[in-house]
């Protein structure tokens, strides 16, 4: 159990501080409110009057972020196979080729689909 103790004071410690941020924030800031600052930043685009449902986005926005999504998913397998890497040896090297191509099949099939053009 004593293994445990550092973790437990490690989140209390980041509980009290969020906690402490969150309730002093108000109180301690500068209050200067207009209607600038308290409208919704949309990347340097005038924000636009948008139904209550909202607005519809293009399918090209979620097919985007599910490529960048498979580019995450291969940085997490190959970061541990780089630490690991000598004591894997040959098989280790063999399947992370095949993982490797796999994906650059991936890629050279979206990048042919248009799916990396931006309009």
């Amino acid at each position: 159990m004593s293994y445990y103790v550092p973790i437990v004071g490690l989140f209390v410690l980041a509980a009290g501080f969020a906690l402490f941020s969150v309730t002093f924030a108000p109180y301690t800031g500068p209050r200067r409110y207009n209607r600038a600052k308290l409208a919704a930043y949309e990347c340097g685009i005038e924000p636009v009057d948008q139904p209550l449902t909202g607005g519809r986005f293009p399918i090209k926005y979620y097919l985007t972020a599910m490529i960048f999504i498979i580019f995450d998913i291969e940085i997490v397998f190959l970061y541990p196979w780089a630490v690991a890497n000598d004591a894997l040896g040959v098989f280790g090297l063999v399947e992370m080729v095949v993982f490797i191509g796999t994906v650059f099949i991936a890629y050279v099939y979206v990048w042919r689909r248009g799916g990396l053009d931006w309009d």
